[in-house]
């Protein structure tokens, strides 16, 4: 199999295979933590809950996303990703107020770390199976654009970076004897992710909120519309905004008004195949209006 038929694997499995990933490194880091009696490796495992829980929503909210548009949704149910992503990130800060609640009941009363040799080789097995997904999962989001799957994956970035984090711990306690190392790591793995987490709400939230598409999108939309130009023909009023995996553009396009309605309808119908071609998941609407007609709107700013 090929990088290109990785990208190309569908969200829904990747998310389906995470799932079975979150699941067997909650069982490799609950092991390493129970041999162990680290704290800092209690967090880790914690935070592979949160994994599982997010994972097995975003394969909810990806579904419903890849509805077709019903009566009651005309655009489609593509926001549901953003849905997804804010329920991680959610979830991300749960997780981290329970591993710093954890962390200082530890720091109170320190303890010694026993086994650590399996418990470490435990973690970094689990983080390798990790990091292996969560690479191949923002391959795929980039080509789906899919922000649920682009949440899971740097999700499990962020997984990757804590064990790495509690394996320093770790074997800092081992090395020094300071047993009150082991829950000052853990506290710094939780404001590492709880950083994360919020990041992920806010991208959520405006993702929810109409935003623009991003610049690469938009200098493809302006590419394109500069092969029709012409003396006769022009663009003005674009405005854009993304949904999910879809991507929405509305503009006018102004013409002679000499010209026939089916010369006209013709012209438009080749703009916006030109258009969707460029930029695969593009939904394009282009109103025609003469030369000589301008459009007025209360805002006098295109947000494009």
């Amino acid at each position: 199999m090929t990088l290109d038929d990785l990208r190309r694997l569908p969200p829904q499995l990747l998310l389906r295979v995470s799932i079975v990933v979150a699941v067997v490194t909650i069982g490799l880091k609950t092991l390493a933590w129970w041999v162990t009696g680290s704290v800092g490796l209690l967090s880790d495992a914690m935070e592979s809950l949160v994994n599982l829980a997010s994972a097995a929503f975003a394969l909810l909210m990806v579904t419903i996303a890849a509805r077709p548009a019903d009566e009651d949704h005309p655009y489609g149910h593509h926001k549901a990703e953003y849905f997804s992503s804010g329920f991680e990130g959610l979830a991300i800060v749960v997780a981290a107020a329970g591993i710093l609640w954890a962390a200082v009941l530890r720091l109170m009363e320190p303890r010694g770390i026993e086994q650590l040799g399996l418990g470490l080789a435990l973690s970094v097995l689990s983080s390798a199976i990790n990091g292996a997904l969560a690479w191949l999962m923002l391959q795929s989001a980039r080509e789906h654009r899919s922000m649920a799957l682009e949440g899971d994956a740097r999700h499990l970035v962020t997984d990757v970076w804590t064990s790495a984090g509690v394996v320093v711990g770790v074997a800092g306690v081992a090395l020094t004897g300071w047993a009150w190392l082991d829950p000052v790591v853990a506290i710094g793995v939780a404001l590492n992710i709880l950083r994360e987490g919020g990041n992920l709400v806010w991208r959520s939230s405006q993702g929810l909120m109409d935003k623009r598409v991003e610049r690469d999108v938009l200098a493809q939309i302006e590419s394109t519309l500069k092969q029709f130009e012409h003396p006769t023909i022009r663009f003005d009023h674009i405005s854009s905004r993304r949904s999910g995996s879809r991507r929405f553009v509305h503009l006018h396009m102004h013409m002679p008004a000499s010209w026939t309605l089916g010369r006209a309808a013709a012209v438009r119908g080749s703009v916006e195949q030109a258009l969707m071609s460029a930029v695969p998941g593009l939904r394009a609407t282009i109103e025609l209006l003469p030369s000589d007609v301008e459009a007025h709107f209360a805002d006098e700013e295109d947000l494009i």
